[in-house]
């Protein structure tokens, strides 16, 4: 059987670091790499591995590639400090591993945990995310958001869902939309993308009705509809800031800190 490092990246995860870790406590290695955090997360992660380095923010995409390079095994499962992996998930893992694997990574589906339920509905589900991967062909790239896993090979998918709890509650999400459209107006610019009142008066309700209709949440009762109405938000203010660092004139490239997703 091929064995298998968890690589995680962290910053004050004291809240969500010790389920995330009991959830991979199977595994035959865990990595943790903190940010400098400033409560207790190194501490914490220390009860469940002797694996855990400190070091300086370096952006999503280093981070994750430098804990795979610490890693003892080639095949790495990057789990996220909000993320937990069932019993169920951690037996189909077990068992791809147990022959040689076909594949260079595989896709896992990803279910959030929001407002009291899991969502399987909206632009949120299935929300597969290549977190299982052979660093010999593989590796993170990106820039600000939806950094991902490139593999030179081929790619599968599993069938057990990850578990995502993503947000406390509304004033969470809300504070996280606040983020990281900040993130992604600054990508899109520095990607030459442009916002005008055509985005801004078009792109939303197009993100509502995708997200509340034809991807089901409306199956999801009032859930389904504020996380369609979130999203659509979401859509209004990225290009919201896009449009102002369109007309203020602000240069791209500034550092962007981690934050808790």
């Amino acid at each position: 059987m091929a064995k298998l490092s968890v690589t995680v990246i962290t910053k004050n995860e004291a809240t969500d670091i010790g389920d995330a870790l009991k959830s991979v406590a199977w595994a035959d290695e865990i990595v943790v790499v903190d940010s400098r955090s400033t409560d207790d997360t190194v501490a914490i992660a220390r009860r469940h591995t002797d694996r855990v380095v400190v070091r300086d923010w370096a952006g999503y995409v280093d981070q994750k590639n430098y804990a795979a390079s610490l890693a003892s095994h080639d095949w790495i499962l990057s789990l996220d400090a909000d993320e937990r992996v069932t019993p169920e998930l951690a037996a189909e893992i077990k068992t791809r591993l147990s022959r040689d694997p076909r594949a260079a990574g595989y896709r896992i589906p990803r279910v959030t945990w929001h407002l009291g339920r899991w969502i399987r509905t909206t632009d949120w589900y299935p929300d597969y995310q290549l977190r299982l991967y052979d660093r010999r062909l593989a590796r993170w790239t990106g820039v600000y958001v939806h950094e991902a896993v490139t593999v030179e090979g081929a790619i599968e998918p599993l069938h057990v869902e990850l578990q995502h709890y993503a947000y406390r509650d509304i004033a969470d999400h809300l504070e996280t939309i606040d983020r990281y459209t900040t993130y992604a107006a600054r990508q899109m610019r520095e990607a030459g993308r442009r916002s005008g009142l055509r985005q801004m008066v078009g792109h939303p309700p197009l993100a509502f009705l995708r997200n509340y209709l034809v991807r089901g949440g409306i199956r999801d009762g009032s859930v389904g509809f504020i996380i369609s109405t979130l999203n659509a938000y979401y859509v209004f203010v990225k290009f919201a800031k896009l449009w102002e660092l369109e007309k203020s004139g602000k240069a791209e490239g500034s550092s962007l800190k981690m934050d808790r997703r």
